[in-house]
């Protein structure tokens, strides 16, 4: 699994994915995709450090439910990119605070489906040259 998702990978692969559950590498992958630590990503998806430090080592899968924050989190990251660009800016814009979000940082928000549903809708404000 990688986090090239985007929104046209196909959803049964990403619900089998998420059931099996994803190898705990992929916060890693997305810690570098968005220019931040491993830390942030697993506080973020709820995972105590002690917990993403055994998986890691042991090469293990995370759970379901985790996998599930974890491609959700994966497809903000595909989706910013593509309606910004560049993976650059998409990963410096989601740590940035922005005003149309009350001055949270995007990145802030992701940790609850309302949440990924705002950045998205700001993202696609963006794409459409709505933005305010």
């Amino acid at each position: 699994m990688t986090i090239s998702l985007t929104a046209s990978s196909n959803q049964f692969d990403l619900i089998a994915s998420t059931r099996h559950g994803v190898p705990a590498s992929i916060l890693s992958e997305l810690a570098t995709a968005l220019s931040t630590d491993r830390k942030s990503i697993a506080q973020l998806l709820n995972i105590s450090g002690r917990t993403l430090s055994r998986r890691l080592q042991s090469d293990a899968t995370l759970t379901a439910e985790e996998s599930d924050r974890a491609i959700r989190l994966a497809r903000v990251v595909s989706f910013a990119s593509e309606m910004i660009g560049n993976p650059g800016k998409a990963a410096r814009w989601l740590q940035t605070p922005n005003r149309a979000l009350e001055g949270h940082r995007p990145f802030d928000l992701l940790d609850t489906d309302t949440g990924v549903e705002a950045v998205r809708d700001v993202l696609g404000r963006i794409a459409y040259g709505v933005y305010s």
